[in-house]
């Protein structure tokens, strides 16, 4: 099986992220009034309901905003990402897939986990290649018990 091509897109803030949070917020928002017409609630649980969604809004609008421009690189073998002047290099992991946006996470390889929004219309000549490489696998070279990679061609050549 032959690897993607190597590629590099610069993810950063995503309008799709954006629109989902605030329709989340407004959907909260809205549920919210009607619970307070339908069910006659007031008093404290209401007031809480209240500081738990304002709370909750801008958190969200928050982490949207601080959200940094990262490039991912596949080289055809692994993904990093540079973060400012930050490199990473781990295991992207496919969340779903919009067909114009995904949610990706980049486990690295010391153990933290970056999420990732790519949007089609921040570079669409390279889209497309970046969907083949989320959506190939790197040749998996199995291990010897030394720890040494094994070349899955010249297997027959071992004793």
């Amino acid at each position: 099986m032959h690897s993607a091509p190597a590629v590099t897109f610069t993810v950063g803030r995503s309008r799709f992220h954006g629109g989902l949070l605030l329709f989340i917020s407004l959907t909260c928002l809205l549920l919210g009034l009607v619970w307070q017409h339908r069910g006659n609630a007031g008093g404290w649980r209401l007031g809480l309901y209240a500081v738990i969604g304002l709370f909750a809004g801008f958190a969200a609008i928050r982490v949207w905003y601080r959200t940094p421009r990262v490039d991912l690189r596949w080289d055809g073998q692994t993904w990093s990402a540079t973060i400012r002047e930050f490199f990473t290099t781990g295991t992207v992991m496919l969340h779903f897939d919009l067909q114009f946006c995904m949610l990706l996470s980049l486990c690295s390889d010391d153990g933290n986990r970056i999420w990732l929004w790519p949007e089609r219309s921040r570079d669409p000549a390279r889209w497309n290649a970046l969907r083949r490489a989320v959506y190939s696998h790197a040749p998996a070279g199995r291990r010897s018990d030394s720890g040494a990679a094994v070349d899955a061609d010249n297997d027959h050549l071992k004793p």
